[in-house]
């Protein structure tokens, strides 16, 4: 795969700094200190087994209401975003590609994609027509059929068809940041080769673009290649490194993965 060029390599898209997070309205902490940096233009990984919480970090950096912040920052370009609704940081230029995601009922693909990218206009005013151009161009890009656009949004959609609507919507919005919650899971060969392609093929249209990847498997980052990988375990980034620590992972599993946890954070995994 072509490599893009990083810009700004120094300076973070999104930072982290001790972040804890628990279920609202209940004592059962998820997130317990973590910390991460993702800088312009990077792709990183977040992996780790069920339960340590890597669906949380991405629902809590997208404001879910179903979980509480009660300590730590998160900046998104210089910004603190903590305090702004889900629509406020969308609008911003962050983005969330869902583990599962919702059915909306009588909403058609392509309306609910025109009126999000509306939304983001200062004038409000998108010109149809345009539209309906740049909406073919993304699906082509995703090897899907056009009568795609008039289906409901993910009403009696199978799990493959969710996940390449989740990715149709990165390529038309173009985020500054798309945080993709488990996006290979559901996917057959085929289908996660389609939606790499697509992934990549949108990287390099807009090298800029920064990517949190969250997986349990090697297999997506066969198509999409990381800067960084980070093991979380426990709510926590117990260990850093290049794409070598995915590979240490599928042969070694997570097991012993947890004794890093006192370790420090921002070491390289040893050869």
């Amino acid at each position: 795969m072509k490599r893009r060029i990083i810009l700004d390599k120094d300076i973070p898209i999104l930072k982290i700094t001790n972040l804890h997070a628990r279920v609202a309205d209940s004592d059962v902490a998820i997130l317990k200190g973590l910390d991460l940096e993702v800088g312009n233009g990077e792709i990183h990984a977040v992996m780790g087994p069920n339960g340590s919480g890597k669906s949380t970090l991405a629902k809590v950096l997208m404001g879910h209401p179903g979980y509480e912040v009660t300590e730590g920052r998160v900046t998104f370009k210089g910004d603190d975003v903590l305090d702004l609704e889900p629509d406020e940081r969308a609008l911003a230029g962050m983005f969330l590609a869902f583990q599962y995601p919702v059915d909306i009922p009588g909403v058609s693909i392509a309306n609910f994609l025109r009126t999000a990218l509306q939304a983001r206009l200062e004038d409000g005013d998108l010109d149809l027509f345009e539209f309906q151009d740049l909406l073919l161009d993304r699906m082509k890009l995703l090897d899907m059929d056009p009568s795609f656009a008039e289906r409901p949004v993910n009403d009696g959609f199978s799990g493959g068809e969710k996940k390449r609507n989740e990715i149709l919507q990165m390529a038309v919005l173009r985020p500054t940041l798309a945080i993709m919650d488990e996006t290979d899971s559901g996917l057959d060969i085929d289908a996660l080769r389609i939606v790499s392609q697509g992934v990549n093929t949108l990287l390099e249209e807009t090298p800029e673009m920064s990517v949190l990847l969250i997986t349990h498997y090697q297999r997506l980052l066969n198509y999409i290649e990381p800067d960084r990988v980070h093991v979380m375990v426990d709510g926590r980034i117990v260990r850093s490194g290049g794409p070598e620590v995915a590979l240490q992972l599928e042969e070694e599993g997570y097991a012993d993965w947890a004794d890093w946890a006192d370790a420090d954070k921002d070491a390289e995994v040893p050869a």
